[in-house]
């Protein structure tokens, strides 16, 4: 165990040339440094986040949602069949003509009968719009939140400016103020803090932050069913994210990561690796981007956006044909992006 932790942690792998882990360990009075052992803090900190999202949901986003006359369905059950529950849960969840017929005759039942209860047991799986408000409204707040807390504490420092402070006088950076929002998103930048590359670390979930909570606000109007505000939340969002994601990211971040680094610091293994991870962002960036221009083009042909597919319900129509509908405004497709995001990440 002791030689695999010694090859993983190889000071030539992790920092620059003439630098060791015992440089790093050597400080002076009132300095800290990240270490790789602050990221297990994380544990009890998702914990804590968990329980804060469990409550803000209950108490308060479902009282804005009744507010705004989003109440809790009440889904209606299948009723119990073990040979259907067999087969929705071990074949398929939509049964071709033939396999309805062959359940029609298997149990005695009309087709019509069949297909209603596959529609209902395939509608109690689907959360509902008020669960979906809920959390919206929590992914919201949390984003914004952070983007915001963020962005200030950024706004004070030289690099946010000038990026080439990213790396004067790295790896030896005092960052001790930025420790609780490394911990909060040590799941999508633990590389960047355990390398103490969290100048530029921080860099990369602001530009990533600004247009994540855009994105719930919009899917909040859209549940609330207010399709004005929901139709330019939406632009505002996808204005954002070609700016954050396809300008400044490449042209601010990248630019730094890749060159000024290089000019004063120079390459070394994890440097490769870092820079791979963040071109691999970009090339994910640019498939969102395209999702998201192809939902903006198809609301301007259609006068609405692709709805979340966690609200489609189908309905009771007459001929229990098995088609869906979708279930709020027929906007904001939330899904159209990976959740959270990411960055260097959630939001990556």
């Amino acid at each position: 165990m002791a030689a695999l932790s010694a090859w993983f942690w190889n000071e030539r792998f992790w920092l620059p040339h003439n630098v060791t882990w015992a440089d790093l360990a050597q400080q002076a009075p009132g300095v800290e440094y990240p270490k790789a052992g602050h990221l297990f803090a994380a544990l009890p900190l998702a914990l804590g986040i968990f329980a804060m999202r469990l409550l803000f949901e209950r108490f308060v986003a479902s009282a804005c949602a009744r507010s705004l006359h989003i109440h809790p369905d009440v889904a209606r059950r299948a009723p119990p069949n073990a040979v259907l529950e067999k087969v929705f849960t071990s074949i398929t969840k939509s049964p071709e003509p033939r396999h309805l017929d062959g359940l029609s005759k298997q149990l005695d039942w009309e087709v019509r009968k069949v297909q209603r209860w596959f529609r209902q047991r395939r509608n109690q799986d689907k959360p509902s719009v008020h669960a979906k408000f809920c959390e919206s409204m929590w992914r919201l707040t949390f984003y914004l939140c952070i983007f915001t807390y963020g962005f200030q504490f950024l706004w004070q420092t030289p690099w946010m400016w000038d990026t080439r402070h990213c790396w004067y006088g790295y790896p030896y950076q005092d960052f001790l103020a930025m420790l609780a929002h490394h911990l909060v998103t040590v799941g999508l930048i633990s590389f960047s803090y355990a390398n103490n590359m969290v100048r530029v670390g921080s860099l990369v979930m602001c530009v990533h932050d600004a247009s994540d909570f855009l994105l719930e606000a919009a899917k909040l109007a859209n549940y609330a069913k207010y399709q004005r505000l929901c139709d330019f939340l939406f632009i505002v969002f996808s204005v954002a994210f070609f700016i954050t994601r396809l300008v400044i990211y490449p042209l601010w971040v990248l630019n730094s990561t890749m060159f000024e680094s290089w000019a004063i610091v120079g390459p070394f293994p994890s440097w490769w690796l870092f820079n791979v991870l963040l071109l691999v962002l970009q090339v994910l960036h640019v498939i969102w981007s395209y999702l998201i221009a192809r939902i903006a083009i198809k609301a301007v042909l259609r006068g609405k956006v692709c709805s979340d597919v966690r609200s489609d319900v189908e309905s009771s129509s007459e001929d229990e044909s098995p088609r869906e509908e979708n279930g709020a405004n027929g906007h904001c497709a939330a899904r159209s992006r990976p959740q959270n995001h990411g960055d260097c990440s959630h939001h990556a």
